[in-house]
């Protein structure tokens, strides 16, 4: 009879087991202790993480279920409770002597407990017996009470011996149900994440894509949202099938990739240009977050700046620009002069610098007006403009002045650019039906390295400059300018060249 008791628990106890929830296996447990173990009502008080029982299942009595289902005791004034009773083994045995009036409880009426058992013996209406409830680190996860056994008596040792075993498997069934539960709560907050996470990431306005910085995902893109399609030009089955490199531009893939070897756990902001489906190519501002894992990836926000970037541009065009002319203006002409003098001293490499200025273009200014003047100034520009190299340099220095910074040019040459340079100049402007004619005086400074700094080039041109435009005036230089190449006059050791006068030029 005692083997057939042990293996009915031990079966009724393989149920509690295979509860879906904490609620459940707390049912499952006060059932087998009805069931199995000859109690007529049992109550499972399950212990919260916030320290307060609560009596959660209830078995067996009707009554008992009305009466206590749902009552909560805070853990301190509960565990008092149960220091006032007797140790049985491993169950807390309190006798109706010492019952707690202030403690919630459900007292069976005595007409329930069976007649005929000796008063040494029966089990008293306000009798209590307690089984705790144990993980297998020993902590405890609830109370197991029982009531009314099942023959009247006071429970003897293979009755205890039982209620003990069922409590054991009872308190390591709870810990298998919290933690199902901390999992599928994980799994949930996970799930919800996840749904959240890819609302945001589809929704959002900006580009957004993930990529993979692992294994075979190495560099691959392996999630793109709609604005990211759209931004690139491409569909997102095409986009999965790229890496990374493939739709940055050939020139900042280097820098591209300096971003990526920061390691993870970090935020960078960087700018970059991107090649469309259509082949366009498009500036954008990327922010990218490393996200540390198994595997690690990179979540980028992707914004098209290509509008920003020509507006940047063009402010550093104008910055440097002639307004009127479009020409380069002083300062940025005065950069490429210093370039040149670091050339000539490193390297040797020789450069000429041309200083014209615009004879009788006052006359123009005061006789038809500043737009004609203006005219004048533009059509002039053009013309230097068109005279030289895409390698050489045209500036407008402020009012008629102007420069050019010519590389690589012997003294033969330079003497035909000074001469289409006088004569282009001097060839008609139309403007609002007048015919305007100037002529400019070219000034020529040699750069080399005997040159300190870009203004000491600028003022010996602007010396000679002037002696051609004093010589003109007295008749002294022919109509065709040309250079004889003298390298020695200039103050201060200065190489220039100066223009031919009549008797040399014969």
């Amino acid at each position: 009879m005692a083997m057939a008791a042990i293996r009915s628990v031990y079966t009724i106890t393989g149920r509690i087991n295979t509860g879906d929830t904490v609620t459940e296996t707390l049912d499952r447990i006060a059932e087998a202790v009805v069931e199995g173990v000859g109690f007529g009502a049992a109550v499972v008080n399950y212990l919260h993480p916030d320290g307060v029982y609560e009596a959660v299942a209830i078995a067996g009595s009707e009554e008992a279920r009305a009466e206590l289902l749902g009552a909560r005791y805070p853990a301190a004034e509960f565990d008092a409770h149960l220091a006032a009773a007797d140790r049985w083994g491993q169950l807390l045995y309190l006798p109706h002597e010492r019952h707690n009036a202030g403690i919630q409880s459900w007292v069976p009426d005595a007409a329930d407990l069976p007649d005929g058992v000796p008063d040494g013996e029966r089990w008293h209406p306000l009798d209590a017996l307690f089984a705790p409830l144990r993980a297998p680190d020993g902590s405890l996860v609830g109370v197991l009470s029982v009531d009314l056994p099942a023959d009247g008596r006071r429970p003897g040792a293979f009755q205890r011996e039982l209620l003990e075993m069922l409590a054991a498997q009872a308190g390591i069934a709870i810990n298998n149900a919290n933690l199902v539960e901390a999992l599928r709560r994980e799994r949930q907050h996970l799930a919800a994440s996840e749904a959240a996470f890819r609302l945001a990431f589809n929704g959002a306005g900006t580009g957004m894509c993930m990529i993979g910085l692992e294994g075979a995902d190495l560099a691959r893109i392996v999630r793109v949202n709609p604005a990211m399609c759209e931004l690139l030009g491409r569909d997102a089955d095409v986009l999965v099938s790229m890496r990374f490199g493939d739709v940055i531009h050939p020139d900042d893939l280097d820098h591209s990739r300096e971003i990526f070897a920061g390691g993870t756990g970090s935020i960078r902001d960087y700018e970059v240009r991107c090649v469309r489906g259509d082949g366009e190519t498009i500036w954008v501002s990327a922010t990218m977050s490393v996200v540390a894992g198994s595997p690690s990836f990179a979540i980028t926000q992707v914004q098209d700046i290509t509008g920003r970037k020509a507006t940047e541009a063009d402010l550093v065009r104008r910055a440097s620009r002639d307004p009127l002319t479009g020409l380069v203006n002083r300062e940025a002409f005065t950069e490429a002069l210093t370039a040149a003098i670091r050339l000539a001293r490193t390297e040797g490499v020789l450069s000429a610098l041309l200083f014209c200025d615009l004879d009788d273009f006052k006359v123009v200014n005061d006789t038809l007006g500043h737009d004609a003047g203006d005219a004048v100034l533009v059509a002039a520009a053009h013309r230097l403009q068109s005279l030289v190299r895409p390698t050489d340099t045209v500036a407008r220095l402020g009012g008629d002045e102007f420069v050019v910074l010519t590389g690589n040019v012997s003294v033969p040459d330079l003497g035909a650019l000074v001469d289409r340079l006088e004569r282009s100049i001097s060839m008609p402007v139309p403007h609002d039906g007048h015919i305007m004619r100037v002529r400019v005086s070219v000034g020529v400074a040699v750069i080399d390295d005997t040159i300190e700094d870009a203004g000491a080039a600028l003022r010996a041109a602007d010396r000679e400059m002037y002696l051609v435009k004093g010589n003109r005036h007295a008749g002294e230089v022919t109509r065709r300018v040309t250079a004889f190449g003298d390298r020695s006059g200039a103050p201060g050791g200065m190489p220039v060249l100066r223009l031919a006068r009549p008797e040399a030029a014969q």
